[in-house]
């Protein structure tokens, strides 16, 4: 008696379509490349390949062009949303979504950043928060934490001089035009499963023209925090989920 055997692969590991074959650059820990796989696969996987749009501003954000093949838009630095916002008037049939890092989004873009919120325009926001400026130096960004030092703060943030730390998507989280808000990480494998279905998410409102959506993804830096990369996923889970705790912030089904 002859039995048929049915081979079964358990898929770990494969290379979406859209990323292409250029060497990434990122600092070794960069959480970037990571959001860029999850970013292609989800565009794969919803079918949008020819249809979506992405706006990537100036930062280490600027980069994601060079891996993801789709249309891309270039914006001034902290233009993004307001640069999404025309393509998608223009576009309505098109997924439009932003790559930004928390410098140019919560700094020199938080003007572009609240008012394209509160409009409701049909775009996706995908913010890595890193809480420092990552390519320029490693100055303190408005997301930086008290105490936490940077190039610009080499005694640690001081809340009489810099503030509090911004929290964007509480912000954004306030207004009637955004739909979907959440935070999230990609230090870990569950995380990461969390932040790709929260990617997909946002997707699926932008297309079903709900209002927008933002996705902010808590990041570590080990460059600019001087850390290994280890070290600087540590410190990121010690540090920086207490003061931008993981999860959804808002959820209009």
């Amino acid at each position: 008696m002859t039995t048929n055997m049915i081979k079964v692969e358990n898929l770990v590991y494969k290379k979406p379509k859209l990323l292409n074959d250029n060497d990434m650059h990122y600092c070794p820990g960069c959480s970037h490349g990571v959001v860029h796989k999850l970013v292609a696969e989800v565009i794969e996987e919803m079918g949008l390949e020819n249809t979506t749009i992405g706006v990537a501003p100036v930062g280490c954000a600027v980069f994601i062009y060079e891996y993801l093949d789709i249309d891309w838009q270039e914006a001034a630095h902290g233009r993004a949303p307001a640069v999404a916002t025309a393509i998608k008037r223009l576009n309505p049939e098109k997924m439009v979504f932003t790559y930004q890092g928390d410098g140019d989004l919560a700094a020199i873009g938080t003007g572009e950043t609240i008012h394209a919120c509160n409009r409701g325009e049909n775009i996706a926001i995908i913010s890595i928060n890193n809480g420092i400026y990552g390519m320029t130096g490693g100055q303190m960004a408005p997301t930086t934490l008290l105490g936490m030092k940077s190039s610009t703060s080499p005694d640690g943030r001081d809340m009489a001089r810099a503030g509090f730390p911004l929290k964007m998507a509480d912000l954004v989280a306030q207004l009637d035009g955004v739909c979907y808000v959440t935070r999230q990480a990609v230090h870990t494998m569950p995380a990461v499963n969390k932040t790709k279905k929260a990617i997909r998410k946002a997707f699926e409102y932008s297309m079903q023209n709900k209002g927008t959506s933002m996705v902010e993804v808590v990041s570590s830096c080990s460059a600019g925090w001087k850390m290994t990369p280890q070290e600087a996923n540590d410190w990121m889970r010690d540090n920086m989920f207490l003061h931008y705790p993981l999860g959804d912030l808002k959820d209009n089904k």
